[in-house]
């Protein structure tokens, strides 16, 4: 079993017993329709890049990720299912299912009682493209059927097997494949038909705009029964509830079907004893009951009567999910299915439908929503499994999540939630002060609570903190109020968008009154109009709406200079200069800018390299300044700061490795500084006499490239510290360096030997599953000199991870 998340794991040092742990993952939702599931054994599963994630709602955070997968994760599955009730009683195992843009089954296996994951099996490859849908339900204690669908045409019927008492993993076996033509299918559902002895019914939809049912049993050979017309666009989302009797009618099953034609339609079916006479007279008839009344079906021995129950108009844009309220388990072992239909839209509404108790006519008894700067909305929504709160992801690659706090009537109210980048996360760093963290998509440098960041843009930003965000900040680090003093001077309280979503314009504190004044409180009725933000104090953990709209930076000002995009961005550690670098073919473009921070005027123009300058790092005490390069060259350039600026010579410029070099660090306690390339190694140079540079050491080859390098001190009068190296595998490794420290004889004879060797390799369950892109320390608060070194890393597949290194 691998080890739980958030427990220790990592391979031992060789005198020491350090250990790894993860203390915290931001990541965002892939934004794909069928990617959330929310399992019987209360966790949710969405898939994060590569990763499969999963989130406990109750915790509010991200428990662990799951690598495997080495393309896009589209969709997940739990097994058992929320309405395999009779299945989920005092069951400690589960399984969840995952399918990605490659054609790959994942199928997991968790010991909830214990809260261990195990990687089950990979499927047999039956998709050539992209797993699109997953669907199933639990036939007996022990066995699943369950269904996928792809954009090559197919769907594939599977049957998984599990013994109780084995410690082993499942059998999954492939039992039929169903080609559907040109046009795929996107969504499918399975259920069990009632009385029939373990009959089974699927419901695909798709591009044809039809609903397809497929009957069969679990031999998995399925037979099309019949087509269900209607909707004028593409199904989106398919669900079956549990039986449901309905006065003195037998069982009936219900099928809710969503579209892109922004309706939805709840089929009924009832089994009958239909006579061929009964059918012939139907045929003859031409009033409305023709129209609302669809086709026959036989599944073993009994016909089914499929009928309109309801057409449900209210969502104004493509209505991408519908599920039924999970069932509750009544005594006597009998399951009850409650009415109520949960959608998800992209008009970035959530609805709740169940009939009205008088009339039977289905209403929209519930509507919650979303503010949001993006024109789209919810790829889906989701019921916890007792009822209680309702999750929606969002094209923002964020969660949503409400709860009915009510006693005597229904009150549904925002929950906390995780959030993270729903795309590359390309660089982080600590605050100068260590209390939060900063994480983008492209470089930053930072001061103290104000930071430039560059896009994909010849520009850099400036971002100051506005009032709102340090008070805010006092509550979350518990700061002492007289550190509260350095307030009075921002005059800043918050930001508003543009119109356009161009740059954040400041929001005074003089005109506050004025901007709550004009606030409408109209509610989700005036969505078609943008309100203007009001800057908040949150005294707890705001949630997605929260953070979009209330907790915005204003920026203060654009530096221009480069010619082409940026790419990297540094600053130097007074929060005095900062350097940037921008994509390059050639010299004049590849140099480098000085800015001094305050006045944002350019400095210097520091010319060295051919090619894009990939990383940039100051020295400690900020004499030099090191640069890497996609030209394979490493520069090292001495920086004096003056009343008019800057000066600035180039020390040393080497071919340091035989490919593209991604990251540099300084030492923090001395000269030394290591750099790490595509070629798979990493190097440790020291600066000499503030005129060279010399190579001291080359570490074994990795596995990877290297692209991330972070280099920590652990103590000083032995020059000894941690160097984290990360891969383009998603792979972190810890490595133990000391001495190599520089004799004050000019000879350099008297230097002391540089000690390198591997004090950990973390487990790849707690690792990144694509590139890191950045490494960076910080040593946690904590009186104990032998307290945990804290690490933090970002990456391609869009988390944000951040570990606690203990044992150092």
């Amino acid at each position: 079993m691998s080890p739980t998340a958030g427990g220790l794991a990592g391979a031992r040092g060789e005198g020491g017993r350090a250990g790894v742990e993860r203390v915290f993952v931001g990541a965002g939702c892939n934004r794909v329709v069928n990617n959330v599931s929310w399992g019987a054994c209360g966790l949710v599963a969405f898939g994060a890049q590569n990763a499969v994630a999963l989130f406990s709602p109750l915790r509010g955070e991200i428990v662990t990720t799951l690598p495997g997968h080495k393309a896009t994760v589209n969709c997940t599955l739990w097994l058992p299912t929320k309405k395999d009730v009779l299945q989920i009683r005092s069951r400690e195992r589960h399984y969840l299912l995952s399918g990605s843009s490659d054609g790959i089954i994942m199928a997991w296996k968790i010991d909830s009682g214990k809260g261990e994951w195990t990687h089950a099996l990979q499927l047999p490859v039956m998709h050539k493209k992209g797993v699109t849908c997953l669907a199933g339900r639990m036939v007996s204690d022990t066995v699943s059927i369950f269904a996928s669908t792809s954009s090559d045409g197919t769907v594939v019927i599977w049957k998984m097997e599990d013994e109780p008492a084995s410690v082993g993993s499942c059998e999954v076996s492939c039992l039929h494949s169903i080609s559907v033509g040109p046009k795929p299918m996107v969504s499918l559902s399975l259920a069990v038909l009632p009385g029939q002895g373990g009959h089974l019914i699927l419901a695909m939809g798709g591009l044809d705009h039809k609903v397809h049912i497929y009957c069969g049993d679990q031999s998995g050979k399925f037979i099309k029964a019949c087509e269900l017309k209607g909707h004028s666009d593409w199904i989106r989302s398919l669900d079956f509830s549990l039986p449901v009797m309905m006065g003195s009618e037998e069982h009936s099953l219900f099928l809710v079907s969503s579209s892109q034609d922004r309706t939805i339609r709840i089929w009924k079916m009832n089994s009958d004893a239909v006579s061929s006479a009964h059918t012939t007279s139907r045929k003859e008839d031409i009033g409305i009951a023709s129209y609302i009344e669809g086709p026959l079906f036989v599944s073993g021995n009994t016909h089914y009567q499929v009928s309109l129950e309801s057409l449900l108009v209210g969502h104004e844009d493509w209505v991408y999910s519908v599920e039924w309220q999970p069932p509750t388990l009544l005594t006597g072992d009998e399951a009850h299915q409650p009415m109520n239909i949960l959608s998800a839209s992209m008009d970035k509404m959530m609805m709740i439908w169940k009939p009205e108790k008088n009339t039977g006519l289905w209403i929209n008894s519930v509507t919650v929503g979303e503010l949001s700067h993006s024109a789209l909305g919810f790829y889906g929504g989701h019921w916890q499994p007792d009822g209680k709160s309702i999750l929606a992801h969002g094209y923002g690659g964020s969660f949503h999540m409400w709860r009915d706090v009510g006693l005597g009537s229904e009150n549904w109210q925002p929950q906390i939630v995780p959030s993270g980048h729903f795309a590359p996360v390309s660089d982080l760093t600590w605050s100068r002060s260590g209390e939060y963290l900063l994480s983008v998509s492209h470089d930053q440098g930072t001061g103290n609570h104000r930071f430039v960041s560059g896009a994909d843009e010849k520009v850099s930003r400036v971002f100051e903190a506005p009032l709102s965000f340090l008070k805010t900040l006092q509550h979350a680090t518990l700061l002492k109020p007289d550190n509260s003093g350095d307030f009075d001077d921002v005059q800043v309280l918050g930001a508003n968008m543009s119109a356009l979503g161009l740059s954040q314009k400041p929001i005074y504190t003089h005109g506050a009154r004025e901007t709550q004044s004009s606030i409408s409180n109209d509610g989700p009725d005036s969505m078609e109009t943008i309100p203007d933000a009001v800057p908040t104090v949150f005294t707890e953990p705001p949630v997605e709406d929260q953070l979009a709209w209330n907790t915005l930076w204003p920026e203060t000002h654009k530096l221009y200079g480069h010619g082409n995009e940026l790419f990297s961005i540094c600053c130097d550690h007074e929060g005095k200069i900062i350097a940037s670098s921008c994509k390059a073919q050639s010299a004049p473009v590849a140099e480098i800018w000085l800015w001094e921070v305050g006045t944002w005027k350019a400095v210097g123009r520091l010319q060295s390299h051919n090619l894009t300058v990939t990383q940039m790092e100051f020295s400690r005490d900020n004499a030099f300044l090191l640069s890497v390069s996609r030209d394979r060259h490493l520069s090292v350039f001495s920086i004096r700061k003056t009343d008019d600026g800057a000066e600035h010579h180039l020390v040393a410029k080497l071919e340091a490795h035989k490919r593209i070099i991604w990251a540099c660090s300084w030492n923090p306690f001395s000269y030394e500084f290591a750099t790490g390339s595509r070629d798979k190694t990493v190097k440790i140079w020291r600066v000499q006499d503030s005129s060279s540079v010399k190579l001291l050491a080359t570490l074994p080859q990795f596995q990877d490239s290297v692209t991330a390098l972070a280099w920590t001190g652990c103590d000083r009068a032995s020059n000894a510290g941690l160097l984290a190296i990360g891969m383009d595998n998603g792979m972190i490794e810890l490595w133990n360096i000391s001495g190599g420290r520089a004799s004050t004889d000019s000879s350099g004879s008297g230097s002391s030997p540089l000690s390198i060797a591997c004090m950990l390799r973390f487990d790849p369950l707690l690792c990144h599953v694509s590139t890191v892109h950045r490494l960076r320390w910080q040593k946690s608060d904590s009186s104990d000199e032998k307290s945990a070194l804290q690490l933090a890393s970002c990456g391609a597949d869009h988390c944000v991870r951040v570990f606690e290194v203990h044992g150092v």
